[in-house]
């Protein structure tokens, strides 16, 4: 029977020789990692879904259509049920402001500015608050959750498997990019969608493996029981040469709307902020509000989706459109503004469905037998009101191309989506995710970097040995994490040096004799470059370029060696970029 010192040597000798084998290297292994964070991010998805569905069973004994369940519920129960939900909402919130962390739950921070680590409790009490707003027909998306389901579950996989920041936080990307898929049957535009406004750039190192999380994404969703489109599109109509110019007006109409939406849901964040009141009773009484518009009309309730397959499908008449457009507005500046989580995606759609609609209800009537059906200005308008509040029109046109699946759609498509971008950025340069992240992210951000240490980015060093360790615990931590060296202290806890996996892979390639083995006899005494916590960043920054290493250990002086833990270089250029750009800003 083998021993485990035995055991140990040999599975660390199968893994090099398996490494050589395949040749695996971080690329490769990171797309494999992505096809399994798409296959969980679809299972958060349904998750969440399902949540759904079985709380309006409980409730009201019927699933699926909130504008449907609302229309069967008496008066009092529209009424009642916001108010309930928006009370348990801010309840469930409170109880995860009090979690303490050190890590921000959003996913869009965790990749942006964060380390990829995403808070479990915390994220999961936010979910469920946004849960109980949105089963009780709160006017919100609920993408919103599904992604930071999908996003946590990424960043699950790469706590467990030791990824270092930034492949954690591109795993996490990868998680995000399909949760919407799974919530928009889109794969393209959801790998999209994270590389313009989650990691900014479209570089293939990241492109890659956000791909292939959609794609594996969208074909569990397809495979698994409940899977229908969230839109059912009616094929687009070919047009006429003239009417192409319709539908840059379109454009221009829904740049000018798009920062007048954001504007709206700032302003009712400040004036419900500005109440004074606890976060349930504020909840709360935006669950009131849009319990009382829902008396008169339930078409308020939900995320928005019946309301625009009804506007695709059948024809609308012109003042029941605008007059669900201003209380559809309306009601989602009550449920956001009174700090409800949830996703302001869907009702984005909404609001330029509409809007589209409207336009090609005028056009219809002014020229008739000269232009198209009201419902394809609906379908570029979503498109185009998206490109212009989300700031990413490659985005928005692969996403409405990919739900109608018709190349005549393009061309009108991508000339509003574009002029609608230009017009907004005009008007006003920020996005509804600038609004949401940005603008309370950069004040705290500025503060906090102006005055930060090298000590406030060191990490426990979880691959330390001492000079006696033998070869059978250096071979169990070479096993246990990715790293290419481990750190050797003396029995004060003072930095000796490091032992290399580059010599414990010869030595066992070599099949040399290894019992008798120790970490003081593979030491590598010249590995010294090391940080102090009272470095400056550009110290930091020049010990890094000397040393072509992804992490480096912190002692506490160059005179007193003892080692207190280690700092990674990913972490060090995310603070050092953070600050310089922090400079940009107050320039």
């Amino acid at each position: 029977m083998l021993s485990s010192s035995t055991l140990r040597s040999t599975l660390l000798g199968y893994r090099i020789r398996l490494q050589r084998l395949f040749h695996f290297s971080e690329s490769h292994s990171m797309l494999l990692w992505a096809a399994v964070v798409g296959f969980l991010g679809a299972l958060a998805t349904v998750l969440f879904r399902e949540c759904i569905y079985g709380l309006q069973l409980l409730l009201t004994g019927q699933s699926g259509s909130f504008v449907a369940m609302a229309k069967s519920l008496p008066w009092w129960m529209r009424l009642v049920l916001p108010v309930a939900g928006g009370l348990i909402a801010g309840a469930i919130l409170v109880l995860a402001k009090r979690v303490p962390t050190s890590a921000t739950s959003d996913y869009m921070e965790a990749v942006a500015i964060g380390d990829g680590n995403i808070p479990v409790r915390q994220s999961l009490l936010r979910s469920l608050s946004s849960l109980a707003t949105v089963v009780s027909g709160g006017s919100i998306g609920r993408e919103g959750p599904m992604v930071q389901l999908s996003a946590l579950a990424a960043s699950l996989v790469g706590r467990f498997t030791h990824f270092s920041p930034a492949r954690l936080r591109l795993l996490v990307a990868c998680g995000a990019a399909a949760g919407i898929t799974s919530a928009y049957n889109a794969p393209i535009a959801g790998a999209f969608f994270v590389t313009e406004i989650v990691l900014g750039a479209i570089v293939m190192e990241s492109f890659g493996p956000v791909v292939v999380a959609s794609v594996v994404a969208n074909i569990t969703m397809r495979e698994l029981p409940g899977y229908h489109p969230a839109y059912e599109m009616p094929p687009f109509p070919p047009l006429a040469g003239i009417e192409i110019v319709w539908f840059v007006l379109l454009g221009i109409m829904a740049g000018v709307a798009a920062p007048q939406f954001l504007r709206l849901l700032a302003l009712a964040k400040q004036a419900f902020t500005k109440t004074g009141l606890p976060l349930p009773l504020r909840l709360g009484v935006g669950g009131l509000l849009v319990g009382l518009i829902s008396i008169w009309v339930p078409e308020v309730w939900g995320n928005g989706y019946s309301v625009v397959n009804s506007l695709l499908h059948t024809p609308w008449l012109w003042w029941s459109v605008l007059l669900m457009l201003v209380l559809k507005v309306v009601a989602t500046c009550i449920t956001t503004g009174s700090g409800a989580v949830g996703g302001i995606f869907t009702p984005t759609l909404f609001v330029g469905a509409a809007i589209g609609y409207l336009f090609g209800q005028v056009l219809h009537a002014l020229l008739p037998g000269m232009t198209s059906a009201p419902f394809a200005y609906a379908m570029v308008g979503m498109g185009a009101f998206l490109a212009a509040a989300t700031s990413a029109p490659l985005m928005a046109i692969l996403m409405i191309f990919e739900m109608t699946l018709s190349y005549q759609v393009v061309l009108p498509l991508m000339l509003s989506c574009v002029v609608a971008y230009f017009v907004a950025r005009s008007i006003n340069g920020a996005s509804m995710y600038d609004i949401t992240i940005k603008r309370n992210r950069d004040a705290q951000e500025r503060v906090r970097l102006r005055g930060i240490h090298m000590s406030e980015l060191i990490r426990p060093a979880d691959t330390v040995l001492p000079l006696n360790a033998s070869f059978a615990e250096i071979s169990g931590l070479f096993l246990k994490y990715p790293v290419k060296y481990i750190y050797v202290v003396d029995e004060r806890n003072r930095y000796c040096g490091v032992v290399a996996l580059q010599d414990i892979t010869s030595c066992l390639l070599e099949k040399a004799d290894t019992q008798a083995k120790v970490a003081e006899d593979f030491l590598r005494r010249e590995f010294l470059q090391v940080v102090t916590p009272d470095m400056s960043l550009g110290d930091a920054l020049q010990s890094f370029l000397d040393h072509q290493g992804e992490r480096l250990p912190v002692v506490r002086s160059h005179e007193d060696p003892e080692l207190l833990g280690a700092v990674y270089k990913t972490s060090l250029l995310d603070a050092y970029f953070r600050l310089d750009r922090s400079h940009e800003l107050r320039a």
